[in-house]
């Protein structure tokens, strides 16, 4: 498996649009919420793959502060497939990107509930009621540096 965590600056147009691709597939077409689904956050974000033979396995993208909240941010988590420990492989490395090169002590993300344990083992506690965004429910959970 290869790992990759680029600025948004640093990325080819190829894998530009592999991640667009893969996010509008699923953020836009599987769950089926018609919504500006590249935003001016990808500007101002690293953005990490995890792939294999060059197919893409997870993404999930580092928000610099002050773009979307006061926090850094970690949202667009995505897996082709589910349940083989790629999400949480890329979201330790998502924290790590987040503390390391961004020198977050919080970091916020908006789970969808479901998702909600993945991010609870990985020390984010819910900081919202549940809402609705984009017809799903969502939490929004916090991660303090220990």
């Amino acid at each position: 498996m290869e790992l990759d965590i680029k600025h948004f600056s640093e990325l080819t147009a190829q894998e530009l649009y592999e991640i667009y691709h893969s996010r509008v597939a699923v953020f836009v077409v599987e769950q089926n919420c018609p919504y500006q689904e590249v935003d001016e956050a990808d500007r101002h974000a690293y953005h990490l793959t995890l792939k294999e033979n060059g197919k893409l396995l997870a993404y999930l993208r580092v928000v610099e502060q002050n773009v979307l909240r006061k926090e850094v941010t970690i949202g667009r988590v995505l897996v082709t497939e589910r349940r083989r420990g790629y999400a949480s492989r890329l979201l330790a490395e998502g924290i790590r990107v987040a503390e390391e090169q961004l020198h977050a002590d919080k970091i916020i993300i908006e789970a969808q509930t479901y998702a909600m344990p993945l991010y609870e083992k990985a020390g984010f506690v819910p900081v919202s009621e549940e809402f609705l965004e984009d017809g799903i429910p969502h939490v929004r959970m916090l991660r303090t540096k220990a």
